[in-house]
């Protein structure tokens, strides 16, 4: 019997067309087996953390899924080879970054701890690039071992990050 999830996903990206990468990927993300696509935060422009490179556009979505989180992971790494993302180091500029950063079924949040997958994402309380976007569609949601998501937000207001505007849909979306 399979069961329903709500997960929120990170994107990122810095190299190319960086909001058109996006705008690709949520309609990807929102085209997945089981999947619906909930909410989608607006663009937000950061300095990279721990890299060096052109600024990134990030953004958040949340979906329901009934797709396993392991499942839904490797949906993600295929829509980021699909774009094109390579990964020559550590933190290197991409054209499209996607993180599975928190989940929750019908009994609570999800906690993994494994060699491919780490929910909820280790780093997601520190980093503004995706406090940001997460706290405009979840700002009451609560990481776990961490605190409110909004909360969070505040304590990384040193960080550099501005919001842009919407996510555009990609070429051809009215059209299908």
């Amino acid at each position: 019997m399979s069961t329903t999830i709500r997960a929120w996903i990170g994107l990122g990206a810095n190299l190319g067309d960086a909001a058109a990468a996006i705008g690709r990927a949520v309609a990807a993300i929102g085209a997945l087996p089981g999947t619906r696509l909930l909410r989608a935060s607006s663009l937000y422009r950061s300095a990279p953390v721990q890299a060096s490179g052109p600024d990134f556009l990030n953004a958040v979505v949340e979906v329901e899924t009934g797709l396993s989180p392991q499942a839904l992971l490797a949906h993600l790494l295929a829509i980021e080879a699909a774009a094109g993302r390579q990964r020559p180091y550590r933190n290197a500029p991409r054209t499209l970054d996607l993180d599975l950063l928190l989940a929750l079924d019908a009994t609570g949040p999800l906690c993994i701890d494994s060699p491919s997958l780490t929910l909820p994402h280790p780093a997601l309380h520190q980093r503004a690039f995706v406090l940001a976007p997460l706290a405009e569609i979840a700002p009451g949601l609560a990481v776990p071992g961490h605190g409110d998501v909004a909360k969070l937000r505040e304590a990384c207001a040193d960080q550099r990050i501005e919001r842009v505007g919407p996510i555009a849909a990609p070429a051809g979306a009215a059209d299908r």
